[in-house]
This record gives C-alpha cells, structure tokens and sequence, in this order.
C-alpha cells in the first residue's frame, strides 16, 4: 500500500469507512491538553467531558494529558465546566490543522448509516473511505473535497494551480500522475463520487 503524507497537516475531519456497516463515516480528531499541575490530575480524571492519560515521552519520563473527544461531546463544547485556573475550553478547540506527528491518531468515528458513535483509533490511509487501487497502489482522499480536488489536479494540465489543498496534492505521488495513469485513475475517482 502507498503511504505518503505522514508529515502532512490533516483537516479534523476526514471520511473514513464505518467500522461497523462499511458505510462513509466522520471521522474527528480529539484534542489533548498537558495538565499543568499534579494537583489538576484528579479533576481530569473524574470529569466526564475529558480522557484523562498518561502519556510517555518518545526519551524518558511521562506527562498527564487531558483529551477532549469533540465527537462524543457537546458541538459548541459547552459540557467543559468549573475548570481548573489556567485552563479555558478554547484549549481543547481545533486548530487550522491538526499534524499526525504528534503520535495521537484518536478521535470519534460517527455513522449516519448504522448510527454508530464511538471512540476511534485512526489508523490512515487505511481508513479512508475514498481511495483507489491503481497497478497495485493506493491513492487516497480525506474527503470528498480532496476527491474533486484530486479529479482537477489530476487532469490538470498546469499542476501549478493547486488551490486549497495545494500542500495535499503537490505530494500525490507521480505514478498517479503520469499520462499513461491519467484516464485510468480518473476514472476511479470519478466513480468514487458517483458511487456514495
């Protein structure tokens, strides 16, 4: 299987294959906080808003997270209460991007098809509900944005115009890219939007 863009910044939400009914699901990123204080531990670990954890450190020793599963919670993050000094709600909000190098591919997968709403360990490009197989590679999308981002970049013939998704598709590799794959993988993508 391709992988590529482990680097890469990542939308919050991504379309990932329902690991109950195989449907297109949501996916969301869950956002981790250092608790700052020992003393903050025990709140954290009794709230029913957070994921209290504790997380080892790539060299030595340990720190104590606080994550907030958006998926799971309230839409407007209204249930993050009476928190201690020095935390505020928007500490748990998402950022422009979120970068997978941080180690914490979790979050909340949420089905309209079968209903399903829990917690999820990403496990991407595996995942993803849009994605083709061309000569025995995989070429993927977040979304059904990057599917038609990907169509026009494709059959582009000046791939310099990348629009939102630039970083996302100056990296797709070249054997997607090359004239003899062009029609082929067009096609796939194409009937990837038609399909779902």
């Amino acid at each position: 299987m391709t992988r590529f863009y482990d680097w890469n910044p990542m939308p919050h939400h991504l379309a990932v294959r329902c690991p109950s009914c195989n449907a297109e699901a949501k996916f969301e990123f869950a956002e981790t906080v250092r608790i700052k204080l020992k003393k903050d531990v025990d709140f954290f670990q009794k709230s029913t808003a957070f994921e209290y954890r504790l997380m080892e450190n790539t060299g030595h020793g340990s720190w104590h997270a606080a994550i907030y599963y958006h998926g799971l919670c309230s839409s407007d993050m209204s249930d993050i209460k009476d928190l201690p000094d020095d935390y505020r709600p928007e500490d748990w909000r998402h950022s422009k991007y979120l970068y997978r190098s941080h180690g914490l591919d979790i979050g909340t997968v949420v089905c309209r098809s079968c209903l399903l709403r829990r917690k999820h360990d990403l496990i991407w490009p595996d995942d993803a509900y849009f994605q083709i197989e061309h000569n025995q590679h995989t070429l993927w999308a977040y979304d059904r944005e990057t599917v038609s981002a990907l169509i026009d970049y494709i059959g582009s013939r000046d791939r310099r115009k990348t629009g939102n998704w630039g970083a996302f598709l100056r990296h797709v590799p070249s054997r997607f890219l090359q004239a003899r794959a062009r029609q082929p993988v067009l096609k796939k993508l194409d009937s990837l939007l038609r399909e779902t």
